[in-house]
């Protein structure tokens, strides 16, 4: 084994892993938002809004096709290139996979299909009763996984056995001390995202022709959305921090840039960490104001990366992750702001922007996804190089891979990815510029 074929062996993981949950995430968001545009479309206003249940469906089962699949390589590739992996933790990890497998073949086999084509053959109250399942499955599902995720970063009510975890405490295990942030994060990152997408495909919209009442409505309903979920980000961004400086105080330290235990803090804006001299080279910060984002030990000493020579996260991809999520939500609140001022003063047309405005607001869809790559190699990067806790290192569960052939697997993956990323935006563009065009008119179909 060589660090060049792990290395590309995390990359490969990562890159899957980040694919399936971009359109897991925004799938979750979706389905909710489709929900609230089905009750309304009940009744003496299914005129106006059933239509845009029915465009923005599309969308949704498009991002549910690819989050579904792309799960398919995530578990691969946690069974070639982590084999050991659930061998050690299978006590946690079997019971809520499964819950979560079951949940996501139930809502694919069954729910799944009559909120897509049988919109036509069900009442009314009964489909929009249909979409409520799926949503609520969905979060189910996402609960699940939350709840492993966060308990492999900070693992609670279990006991370490032959080398093994044993659970001696279920309810411990999943009210870890992460799983409230992890889960805030998750979902308020979830609604930004979808609600970045929506007014960027009623901007791209507007550029034929002014948007109706039905898309300006939409439109109101991201901006209203976007705003509830950028607030809630902020807070678990809060949150989440001090967690994280109280459970993990290496992963805090890394995205601070702290080498020097007990040394004045500065909040950094810019940097460049070097792992070689325990030094940041071309710093811009503020002095003085990191030391509420850092762990401490008993005597109150502030804990530096020097606590764990050899044994730190990549500390470069921490620090550049958290600066790149924080700039993404801004971005989203200047986006959020534009909206604001069109529902003050347009009627949240976003047809009265001007090219330039307009043309950003149409290229911030991307906000979503950056801020949940950036914020998903966080969280993953900076609990290396320990898998689960403090216990389980990346190192110990690897398969033995040649470099080639690990390259090789990392370009292919890629390629597929970009492929279909590139498949989906065209067929949103497409959607957006021309409007939905029927596949069938057969009875049933949404």
């Amino acid at each position: 084994m060589t660090y060049s074929a792990l290395w590309f062996s995390q990359l490969q993981f990562f890159g899957s892993l980040s694919f399936m949950t971009i359109f897991f995430g925004m799938s979750l968001g979706l389905s909710w938002l489709l929900f609230y545009l089905r009750l309304r479309a009940i009744g003496e206003q299914q005129l106006l809004w059933l239509p845009m249940y029915r465009f923005w469906v599309r969308i949704f089962a498009l991002a549910f096709l690819l989050g579904f699949a792309s799960s398919m390589p995530v578990f691969i590739q946690l069974g070639s290139l982590w084999p050991t992996l659930f061998a050690k933790i299978h006590a946690v990890s079997s019971p809520l996979l499964a819950v979560a497998l079951l949940g996501a073949l139930v809502l694919k086999a069954g729910l799944l299909g009559l909120m897509l084509f049988a919109q036509r053959q069900l009442a009314d109250w009964l489909h929009a009763a249909v979409v409520f399942l799926v949503a609520l499955g969905y979060s189910g599902v996402a609960a699940c996984l939350i709840a492993l995720v966060s308990w492999m970063h900070t693992p609670t009510g279990v006991k370490w056995v032959d080398g093994n975890y044993e659970v001696s405490h279920w309810l411990q295990v999943i009210a870890n001390p992460s799983l409230l942030w992890y889960g805030l994060l998750f979902i308020t990152a979830s609604f930004a995202m979808v609600a970045c997408l929506m007014m960027a495909v009623l901007a791209l919209r507007s550029v034929r022709r002014p948007l109706g009442e039905g898309e300006r409505r939409v439109f109101q309903l991201a901006v209203y959305v976007g705003s509830v979920a950028w607030v809630g980000l902020l807070v678990a961004f809060v949150g989440n921090g001090h967690m994280v400086a109280e459970h993990q105080p290496i992963k805090a330290a890394a995205a601070m840039a702290y080498w020097q235990s007990d040394s004045v803090p500065s909040w950094l804006l810019i940097a460049w960490p070097s792992p070689a001299d325990l030094s940041n080279h071309w710093s811009i910060g503020l002095n003085q104001r990191g030391q509420m984002w850092l762990g401490q030990d008993a005597d109150g000493m502030l804990l530096g990366l020097d606590q764990v020579a050899g044994m730190s996260p990549p500390v470069l991809w921490v620090f550049i992750a958290v600066r790149v999520a924080m700039l993404a939500g801004l971005g989203m609140l200047a986006l959020l702001t534009v909206g604001w001022r069109l529902g003050l003063t347009r009627h949240y047309d976003p047809s009265a922007l001007t090219p330039r405005i307009k043309a950003l607001m149409i290229y911030g869809g991307w906000l979503g996804p950056i801020l949940w790559v950036a914020g998903l190699m966080y969280q993953l990067f900076g609990n290396l190089p320990f898998v689960v806790g403090q216990t389980i290192t990346l190192n110990e569960i690897y398969a033995q891979h040649q470099l080639l052939p690990t390259v090789v697997s990392f370009i292919a993956y890629g390629l597929v990815y970009g492929l279909l990323t590139i498949g989906f935006i065209a067929l949103v563009r497409s959607v957006a510029r021309y409007g939905v065009v029927a596949v069938a008119r057969h009875r049933g179909r949404a």
